[in-house]
């Protein structure tokens, strides 16, 4: 199918209600995309879920809601009808402002669900109900607790779902969540209801479907878009620091790739309306206040602000603004949170520092940049240690470079990391049962098992047995206890978790420092911060300077001052795939060099290749690093972590160590050794193995969890065990044919 078609050729064009017709002519489109005519007869004719793939700005949105408000319209009655979910209060606040044009002609009413909207508009939607309502799984989670007999009521005409972004909940805690209400949702009206997932990043759209509808994923129908893509243009630079002459002197050691890189982003970016991701919170600050610098030096007005989770929401919105004025030239630093799809105008450049969380990730950000028939174009920057006698043999490999280059070669064969397959989510589980017991006022063991964990749950691998087993644990932690007829209640910690407004998030929250400046929040930070009055910061693109500390209430007041540092804020870099590793292993035995690259990326990559034959890679992947030895198997961050707790119960001290694994001191010989009976020996549990991990409490409720629940959950999240066991014969294959030459 060609992208676009035209509106008068679409095949079934003429299948949309007339005033949806005429909003789209008045809306002076003169095509639709091939999506969004795809779109129409698998909304409009089945009650199959959808999976809907198209690159970011190719019309997702109005692929499904196009049909679904054709489908509703002039349609009477009390009750909800579509149900918009999205991962971001600012998206749903972006989207609902995109429907209420089309819903405001049709007579469809629209509403808003989240923490920042006023309660009188809620309660309007209480007293009637209809039309779309647009929600996050955290308000979605409130109505469950606080208003658990209205479900029914509230969504008695639903037809359809909608999940936004859908890549963003796939293979955590808050889609377990999500795809749970939805499930108890089903059972509240007593029938199944559409799906409609919208994503531009999915990789293996088929794992995408069995996560969208657990259980029965071969039953959605899948439509990607076979649009060819926008024009890409695309550098990598990268920048080169001299080691520090002291150990301890680290941030000498970066300056001049700081330096080299604010100044290019200053003199390529000024003027235009661009995003620079960085992948950590801290490096967003540090390069939003240099380039903040470089503004004032140049006597010029500041385009270059921060935007970063840790900010207060009213910072961010005005970083938004600026990027949606056309007469206001913006460029935004910023980590994840400008990846989604808040509509923020034409970006003209997407810069990326330091490698990619993954290839999805690059390609979200990308797409951000090239509408409007524009090119997208993408400056990578990568930051490089000198070389010298004292190098470490892993730095000498260049891996942030070459990981950059096979992400950006995936990315252009239209490769990105599929979901994981189903996990157990056993801490967003006991959430679910919490708020199950509250939505009914109790709840019998049976008939929780059979909602929470039947099949179209996201819980649906949880045996009976590990059920019962979470039941008894959570009644010797008083969070449930049983009446004489065995009604599951809330217990005495149980009842003040649900009662409290943290517990509708199914992630942790951490407690924080507000700052505060002049009487303005500026934002937040961890509150394991090492903190002192006349401590120089950096925060909000600014320097500052802490006045006071107030540790009852949490607050750090500031003041603006020269100099200071980025406070250690949350990292955003992902598990890396093994396909992302085979890459560049690949990119390491080849001889060629992208024409992107400049004359420094281009000198590095060479330098990486002489390292690698030196060291004999392209035969054995393992090499004596003083009194350890280094693997290097070239697979993913979880099949690495596997192999080195799987090392590590056999008495060896492994470690992961970017893309290879540590012996520390063991002898190559023993390192073969292990391999090869690893490689020979069938893989282990997952669980047994989680039994050595001590760091195993990561998740809201996991405090919750007996250890052998622990264990299970750890080991279906977290470990890899045949992925562990396949990398170890493949060293050990190699490590015998380079022997053997």
């Amino acid at each position: 199918m060609n992208s676009p078609t035209s509106a008068s050729e679409a095949l079934h064009f003429d299948r949309l209600h007339p005033l949806v017709r005429r909003w789209v002519w008045q809306q002076g489109w003169n095509e639709l995309h091939d999506i969004q005519d795809a779109a129409i007869p698998a909304i409009l004719d089945g009650n199959n879920d959808v999976l809907i793939g198209a690159a970011t700005a190719a019309g997702k949105t109005e692929a499904a809601f196009l049909p679904i408000c054709s489908k509703i319209a002039g349609q009477s009655g009390p009750g909800i009808q579509a149900l918009y979910v999205g991962p971001l209060k600012a998206l749903i606040n972006d989207q609902f402002r995109r429907m209420e044009e089309l819903c405001e002609v049709l007579e469809i009413r629209t509403h808003r669900w989240h923490g920042d909207v006023a309660g009188t508009r809620k309660q309007a939607m209480l007293r009637n109900p209809s039309g779309i309502l647009l929600i996050t799984p955290e308000s979605l989670e409130a109505m469950f607790v606080l208003r658990g007999t209205h479900i029914p009521r509230l969504f008695a005409s639903l037809q359809y779902v909608v999940i936004d972004e859908l890549h963003s909940f796939l293979d955590t805690e808050r889609g377990a969540q999500l795809l749970s209400q939805l499930h108890r949702l089903e059972i509240a009206v007593k029938r199944q209801i559409p799906r409609i997932g919208l994503s531009a990043t999915l990789g293996d759209m088929s794992l995408a479907a069995a996560q969208l509808r657990p259980s029965d994923g071969d039953k959605v129908t899948i439509l990607e878009s076979q649009a060819s893509g926008q024009d890409l243009r695309l550098q990598v630079r990268s920048y080169v620091d001299e080691r520090p002459a002291a150990p301890s002197d680290t941030d000498a050691g970066e300056e001049t790739s700081v330096r080299g890189i604010a100044d290019h982003l200053f003199a390529n970016l000024r003027g235009k309306t661009n995003l620079v991701f960085a992948n950590a919170r801290s490096r967003v600050e540090l390069y939003a206040a240099e380039l903040a610098d470089r503004s004032l030096h140049a006597g010029v007005p500041n385009e270059f602000h921060a935007h970063h989770g840790n900010l207060a929401k009213e910072l961010r919105e005005d970083v938004e603004a600026m990027l949606k004025d056309p007469t206001k030239p913006t460029t935004a630093v910023c980590t994840t949170t400008l990846e989604m799809g808040i509509d923020i105008g034409a970006i003209a450049q997407v810069a990326q520092i330091g490698p990619p969380p993954s290839v999805a990730s690059l390609r979200q950000r990308l797409g951000r940049s090239g509408r409007r028939n524009e090119p997208a174009i993408l400056r990578a920057y990568c930051a490089s240690m000198a070389v010298d006698a004292e190098t470490p043999l892993l730095d000498r490999l260049q891996l942030p470079l070459v990981q950059t280059i096979a992400s950006i070669e995936l990315l252009l064969d239209r490769w990105c990391e599929p979901p994981e397959p189903a996990q157990l989510h056993l801490s967003t589980l006991i959430q679910q049962l919490l708020s199950l017991i509250a939505q009914h006022s109790g709840v019998l063991p049976l008939e929780a098992y059979r909602v929470l964990c039947g099949r179209g749950s996201p819980f649906f691998i949880v045996t009976s047995t590990q059920f019962a087993e979470l039941l008894r644990t959570l009644g010797s932690k008083d969070v449930l206890t049983q009446s004489n007829d065995g009604t599951l209640l809330l217990g005495g910690r149980g009842e003040p978790t649900v009662n409290h407004y943290t517990f509708y998030a199914a992630f942790q929250t951490s407690e924080e420092y507000r700052l505060i400046h002049s009487g303005r929040q500026l934002g937040t930070m961890p509150i394991d911060f090492p903190l002192y009055e006349d401590l120089l910061l950096v925060f909000a693109g600014q320097r500052w300077r802490v006045t006071a500390i107030h540790e009852e209430d949490k607050v750090v007041q500031l003041t603006p001052a020269p100099g200071g540092k980025p406070p250690q804020l949350g990292v955003s870099a992902g598990l890396v795939h093994a396909e992302v590793r085979v890459r560049m292993r690949t990119l390491l035995e080849d001889d060629r060099a992208a024409a992107y690259l400049d004359l420094q990326s281009r000198t590095l990559l060479e330098q990486a290749r002489r390292e690698y034959a030196t060291l004999q890679l392209d035969h054995c992947p393992i090499i004596t690093d003083g009194a350890d030895t280094l693997l290097l198997p070239w697979t993913g961050d979880r099949q690495l972590h596997t192999l080195a707790a799987i090392l590590n119960e056999t008495g060896m001290e492994a470690t992961v160590d970017g893309a290879a694994l540590r012996l520390i001191g063991t002898p190559r010989s023993a390192a073969l050794t292990a391999m090869a009976k690893i490689a020979d020996s069938p893989a282990p549990g997952p669980d047994q193995l989680a039994r050595k991990v001590e760091n195993k409490t990561t998740a809201k409720f996991d405090d919750w969890l007996g250890e052998d629940l622990l264990c299970d959950q750890f080991g279906s999240a977290s470990l890899d065990c045949i992925g562990a066991v396949e990398a170890a014969r493949l060293v050990a294959k190699a490590s015998a044919a380079g022997s053997s030459t």
